[in-house]
């Protein structure tokens, strides 16, 4: 390779030019020459800071992972004759993991003679989708599986906004409780002054 082609630190097409200029090129900016394609005819190389490259780099690939969606599927057992306070219970549950950006599926298992009736379980599971469709989309419709009955809620938001909205939340209380204490200092220093004051004694 005697060739490339070169690109400058902004992205602008410097062309195609020997190897030796394009080192002598990098070695006067103070950067390094990259290699950023070597299949090309010719290779293309880049003007660029190596080591900050490498950093923000990495910055992304963190930041990425971050943010990608690393969701889980919760799941809720439930009954068909679950009383008034379970209900609310696990609809609370179900609340809690969706708002967490959380899949939730729900798992009805039949006893007996419950089996014969599988429109119930459909109507109860319909249910909870309803009551739970501010924060959530079915995404598996309740399916009969022997004397189990599913179905899969998935959130309306997704789990990288539920943690940033998390960390706000954390940020806001913690800049509210800074403010508390501060405010608090200041009413104490206040009264020791006029304590002060107050026990000053005029000596004629």
């Amino acid at each position: 390779m005697d060739r490339v082609r070169l690109v400058g630190p902004g992205g602008e097409q410097v062309g195609v030019v020997r190897v030796e200029d394009a080192l002598r090129l990098a070695q006067e900016a103070g950067l390094d020459l990259v290699e950023v394609a070597p299949n090309s005819n010719p290779p293309v190389a880049k003007l660029m800071d190596y080591g900050k490259f490498k950093y923000e780099s990495a910055q992304k690939v963190r930041e990425a992972r971050r943010n990608q969606s690393n969701t889980v599927i919760k799941s809720i057992r439930i009954g068909l004759k679950i009383d008034e306070n379970d209900y609310r219970t696990k609809k609370s549950q179900a609340e809690r993991f969706l708002t967490g950006g959380d899949k939730v599926k729900f798992d009805l298992r039949f006893k007996g003679r419950e089996q014969s009736r599988p429109e119930m379980g459909v109507r109860l599971l319909r249910g909870l989708a309803e009551e739970l469709a501010e924060l959530s989309t079915i995404e598996a419709a309740p399916r009969a599986e022997g004397r189990n009955m599913s179905m899969v809620l998935a959130p309306l938001r997704k789990k990288s906004e539920a943690k940033s909205d998390q960390r706000r939340r954390r940020e806001a209380e913690r800049e509210s409780r800074k403010a508390r204490e501060a405010e608090r200092a200041a009413r104490s220093n206040g009264s020791e002054a006029r304590e002060d004051v107050g026990s000053d004694e005029t000596v004629d």
